[in-house]
């Protein structure tokens, strides 16, 4: 596995690729949920390349930059033992100058439910993707559909903007219990991750819901919220693939997606239906 530090040497590995890139953006504290996304690149790509950069332009004021988990030992060894062929790992000054250009979220999707809550986190986002996918230029890159929001965004700007790179939408991967993996679920103590189950359980509700006929988003979204309680939450929404809320769910077309806080720590989950 080569790592690279810089946009120079990163540049100088993929030269060293053959045939098709597979792409795995991350911002590191890698979990079962990445080493998917990892597979999923090996098994459909020539050459694997994996990034870990901790974003700082996608943390609002008061979020948990310096406190994001770092593993960096770890997550190396979870790239070399997954087959990653390069591993790119830069700092800030590799990914940012002054003065920049940025990229925008779009006024209306990039202002809803997460972008209620966290005005100009998808700026972020976009930026450091775009910078990320013209430098490694790859076929395919892998996303989780935990993110759901933010998948659809980055779809859109690939369209938006002519970028022949395939997006590979991933499904959420689960612990046993049914809580979604997440790198700031390693804040939880053991109550609160009880409690985080709130929100994978709500999800089934609505899943059971629609398999016994009940389509109305309104009675959806009160039978969840009711099993959310006493969480801070911040939303439930049901919205279609455009995310443009509904009042009916759509089969084929439709994602319901709750945002809560579970102590100190901002968790989302959502289901594709």
């Amino acid at each position: 596995m080569i790592i690279a530090r810089s946009v120079s040497e990163l540049r100088s590995a993929l030269d060293t690729c053959k045939g098709g890139i597979g792409f795995v953006p991350t911002m590191g504290a890698l979990h079962i949920g990445h080493r998917t996304l990892i597979d999923a690149a090996r098994k459909e790509n020539e050459c694997v390349v994996v990034s870990i950069f901790v974003n700082p332009t996608q943390f609002l004021p008061g979020e948990d930059l310096s406190k994001y988990p770092r593993k960096e030992e770890a997550d190396f060894k979870i790239c070399e033992l997954s087959g990653v062929d390069i591993l790119f790992y830069p700092d800030v000054s590799a990914m940012y100058g002054e003065d920049e250009v940025r990229i925008c979220a779009p006024d209306i999707r990039g202002y809803i439910l997460e972008g209620t809550s966290r005005p100009g986190h998808f700026d972020g986002v976009l930026t450091v993707v775009m910078k990320l996918l013209n430098m490694v230029r790859p076929s395919r890159v892998y996303f989780g559909k935990k993110d759901a929001q933010q998948l659809a965004l980055i779809t859109q700007m690939c369209q938006n903007f002519f970028m022949n790179i395939e997006i590979v939408p991933m499904e959420t991967v689960r612990e046993s219990d049914g809580l979604a993996l997440s790198s700031r679920n390693a804040y939880l103590n053991p109550i609160e991750r009880q409690e985080a189950l709130k929100l994978s359980a709500a999800l089934k509700c609505a899943t059971k819901m629609l398999m016994q006929g009940n389509t109305k988003s309104t009675e959806i979204k009160g039978a969840m919220e009711a099993i959310l309680e006493p969480l801070d939450v911040e939303y439930v929404a049901v919205v279609n693939r455009a995310f443009e809320l509904i009042d009916e769910v759509v089969i084929g077309d439709t994602i319901v997606l709750v945002a809560a806080r579970v102590g100190m720590t901002r968790l989302i989950d959502n289901v594709w239906m």
